[in-house]
């Protein structure tokens, strides 16, 4: 489950992909710093994973095929959170937060294309929206948009210079 907030910057996928090739250990420099900015949005997201939404939640579940949706566990849902660098070139976003535990995912997404029952108990959900990280990453998104811009402008400046 990801939240976005769209922030463009030409040349920054092929900038990333091109990170190692000028020297060795820089795509891993550039996630961590990345990472280190995005904290207070993970942060801020992952106080929102503070109890088990319904009670049901706490047993098992799994879907038709086996695999385990349930239970949902706040620790869980909180390392869940995370930040991923997609420089592929069919990726549609090169930096987003993201839900890796699926109990959580289930809980952020719930309701949003199709009424259920789940989505009902939960509470209403609008298209495009998450429950805990859109509006997370909303809250956070001035204190690291300026940042992350900066973080990739020199990256961008970095691979020109040793590319010239």
């Amino acid at each position: 489950m990801t939240a976005s907030a769209s922030i463009e910057i030409a040349g920054l996928k092929e900038t990333i992909r091109s990170l190692n090739k000028v020297e060795p250990g820089l795509r891993k420099e550039f996630t961590k710093n990345a990472n280190e900015i995005a904290q207070p949005a993970i942060q801020e997201a992952q106080k929102g994973y503070a109890k088990i939404p319904l009670s049901g939640m706490a047993r098992n579940w799994t879907d038709k095929s086996g695999r385990k949706i349930f239970p949902f566990s706040v620790a869980k849902a909180q390392s869940g959170v995370k930040l991923k660098v997609d420089a592929a070139r069919e990726a549609v976003s090169l930096l987003y937060i993201t839900q890796t535990n699926v109990g959580a995912a289930v809980f952020e997404a719930a309701g949003r294309s199709n009424p259920n029952t789940l989505g009902d108990s939960l509470g209403p959900l609008k298209p495009n929206q998450t429950r805990v990280l859109g509006p997370a990453v909303y809250r956070k998104r001035g204190e690291i948009e300026k940042a992350l811009q900066r973080l990739s402008m020199d990256a961008i400046q970095r691979v020109q210079k040793e590319m010239n």
